[in-house]
């Protein structure tokens, strides 16, 4: 007798089982692409991996913005006629003024105001930038064009890209980069105020016993590296913890619709967005201005505490 087949069960796919993961969805957002798996190859110069991952293009992205407006108002403000700043160029003089006059000229005097605003206001104008940029959902603007138009393969360039957008100064590297530059200047300020060897006795006060003087010293050269790591750390968590609010929120709109339907995602969709979603970026907007000042304005002080020991 011929027996009767069996009746195979094919399993249900995976991809079915599977809900809306709000945790790998803020970290995309947020995290640099793997050096595995970067946008740009390129060969490892000196032992480091030169490929370009998406914190890279953003810095990219914003030194080649920043330098190509600056550049561009300057060079149409010195071919007027007349030279009274007007529109941009208006705005650039207005930072430049602020920064000279409110963060370097208090901290550091007069005599040092021109050497030392020029970097400062580097500083302020580029971290400000790399900010403000990073609250423009670009890559997010450049998934949906792709999902709902262009339709390009995983693998090429566009799609990995726009998965999740990021902020250069929500990376600690980035912030690092920074505040090692600002670490320098401080030692390189004091030393042109000073001398090589006054500027480094200048960090424990003059005439103390010599039991406090030996007991400051190693406290002093921790200080030295507490500023910088201080300022990394702040920009960067800064920067990051806002857009993982952001996110955060918005993700409850995909969750609840997993668990109650649409409808119910819907709802709480709109009451999240309004109630906490909107004034968490509007407070976004403020904290790009004050971490950009805040930034500046440290480093100014350090600066200043370096040329004016003791005072």
């Amino acid at each position: 007798m011929l027996q009767p087949e069996p009746v195979v069960e094919h399993a249900a796919p995976e991809a079915a089982s599977q809900g809306f993961n709000a945790g790998e969805v803020i970290i995309e957002h947020v995290a640099n692409s793997s050096l595995e798996h970067p946008l740009i190859h390129l060969p490892t110069v000196l032992g480091i991996d030169m490929s370009v991952t998406k914190h890279v293009l953003m810095l990219w992205l914003v030194s080649g913005v920043l330098f190509l407006v600056v550049t561009a108002v300057v060079r149409r403000y010195l071919r007027q006629e007349r030279l009274i700043p007007s529109g941009l160029m208006g705005v650039l003089e207005i930072v430049v003024e602020f920064v000279r006059d409110t963060i370097v000229q208090p901290n550091v005097g007069n005599k040092w105001v021109n050497a030392y605003t020029p970097l400062l206001l580097t500083l302020f104008l580029f971290i400000f930038s790399a900010n403000i940029i990073g609250l423009i959902p670009i890559f997010d603007a450049l998934a949906l064009l792709n999902h709902t138009v262009l339709h390009l393969p995983e693998d090429s360039f566009i799609t990995q890209v726009t998965h999740g957008g990021v902020t250069a100064t929500g990376n600690f590297n980035v912030t690092a980069a920074l505040a090692t530059i600002s670490f320098f200047v401080i030692i390189i300020a004091g030393v042109r105020a000073h001398g090589f060897v006054k500027h480094w006795k200048n960090m424990v006060p003059h005439g103390l016993p010599l039991p406090v003087t030996l007991f400051l010293i190693p406290i002093e050269i921790m200080g030295m590296f507490v500023r910088p790591f201080a300022l990394t750390m702040r920009l960067a968590a800064n920067m990051s913890g806002g857009h993982i609010a952001i996110l955060a929120i918005l993700s409850f709109v995909f969750i609840f619709t997993d668990l109650f339907g649409a409808a119910a995602g819907v709802g709480v969709g709109l009451v999240s967005t309004l109630l906490l979603a909107v004034p968490i970026s509007g407070l976004e907007i403020i904290v790009v201005l004050v971490q950009a000042y805040v930034f500046t304005l440290l480093t100014a002080v350090f600066i200043g505490m370096a040329i004016h020991a003791h005072h």
